[in-house]
């Protein structure tokens, strides 16, 4: 018997389709009616067809959708923090008939991702989930904008999910479904494991937030979104190679692993913490790391909101039990790596090194001080400046 935490809502619901239903959907797909979805969408598509936004078995009706947006629940109450959802242009909607079933492509590429049959189309308020998820309205946030050039009608109803795009073949092994998950771990032995989100490479301060949660559970799941990102951000082949090579020399190999997941990041803040924390539960964590800015843009959050948040959450809501750490750093009177939590000296004695400073010293060839990163990251991320 496992002993990892149940999945959100008490049980893995994949929706991608194999075999012969595989193959009888994927006939019946051509000759449905077709709509191109987003990178967003379509992420969010493979993330329900691998069980990982269990228990939802597709794109949120009205009732589960206003709920969440408005009260962070799904219409039977369940934690939702924000909104999965597909829209269509008011044109496209007007063509669609309830009940039918209509084939989603990735506009991108061109690819059949699934059969969806549409049990509801209906308006909604852009702004007003933009304010309740985003806490904020102004387009400049990453998150707000894509939602406000949405189309005007969202359509709900369950999927069934053909494709989980490029990531299984261009990621292989790292790219775990939340069945998989839980095996590597039971076979591990573990029976509390913590995640750690990133977006970026770890340096010196992410690693001594993971070696705490090593200190507190069986095991450590490196789980790097590789998903689109937004301009500027790292591309996900570099953050790869200094996760490897971070996991060869500086982590026990028997106490941690790596795999990957295709959301696309919406900048969400403090929400966005909370949906990590509930789809890493559907992949068997116990723990979620959750520190400084988790998951912020901008100025737009506090940067402990998204600790703050799970104090609001209600007994029960989740199995998973966020790890809040503090802003962590190297300082130079205590000789090693610290927090603002232990640390009693002055800014002056500690290293910060903003990212736009990181940026511009990695682009000059220019290594910062061993205490912020290892080297070994630090080389990879150089050679990768040096190409742009």
């Amino acid at each position: 018997m496992s002993k990892l935490v149940s999945p959100h809502g008490g049980v893995l619901r994949p929706l991608l389709l194999t075999g012969d239903a595989h193959a009888e959907a994927a006939a019946r797909a051509g000759s449905l009616k077709q709509i191109r979805i987003s990178s967003r969408e379509s992420s969010d598509l493979v993330m329900l067809g691998m069980g990982a936004f269990s228990p939802l078995d597709g794109f949120m009706r009205k009732a589960d959708y206003l709920g969440s947006a408005k009260d962070m629940r799904l219409a039977d109450g369940t934690l939702w923090p924000i909104p999965i959802t597909l829209s269509v242009t008011t044109e496209q909607a007007s063509s669609i008939v309830e009940g039918e079933e209509i084939t989603l492509v990735d506009d991108d590429t061109g690819e059949i991702m699934a059969v969806m049959t549409v049990e509801e189309k209906y308006g909604y308020d852009k702004a007003l989930e933009c304010r309740q998820v985003f806490s904020t309205d102004d387009e400049a946030h990453p998150g707000v904008a894509k939602v406000m050039a949405q189309g005007d009608v969202l359509l709900g109803g369950p999927l069934q999910t053909l494709s989980e795009g490029p990531w299984p073949a261009e990621y292989g092994a790292a790219y775990l479904r939340p069945e998989e998950s839980r095996a590597l771990f039971d076979e591990k032995g573990w029976a509390t494991v913590s995640a750690f989100q990133t977006r970026n490479p770890i340096h010196r301060a992410h690693e001594y937030c993971t070696k705490i949660a090593l200190e507190l559970t069986d095991g450590l799941f490196i789980h790097p979104l590789v998903g689109k990102l937004k301009a500027g951000d790292i591309p996900a082949d570099v953050r790869m190679a200094c996760y490897n090579v971070l996991l060869e020399n500086y982590y026990p190999k028997e106490r941690a692993a790596l795999g990957v997941f295709p959301l696309e990041m919406r900048y969400a803040g403090p929400r966005e913490a909370v949906l990590h924390a509930v789809f890493r539960q559907n992949y068997g964590c116990s723990h979620l790391i959750v520190g400084r800015d988790h998951a912020g843009v901008g100025s737009y959050y506090g940067p402990f909101d998204a600790q703050a948040i799970f104090d609001q959450l209600q007994p029960g809501d989740l199995q998973l039990t966020p790890l809040k750490i503090d802003w962590t750093f190297h300082c130079y009177k205590c000789e090693g790596m610290a927090s603002m939590k232990t640390c009693p000296h002055p800014r002056e004695d500690r290293l910060f090194i903003s990212g736009t400073g990181l940026r511009d010293m990695l682009a000059k060839g220019e290594k910062p001080a061993k205490e912020f990163s290892r080297d070994e990251v630090l080389d990879i991320l150089i050679a990768y400046y040096k190409s742009l």
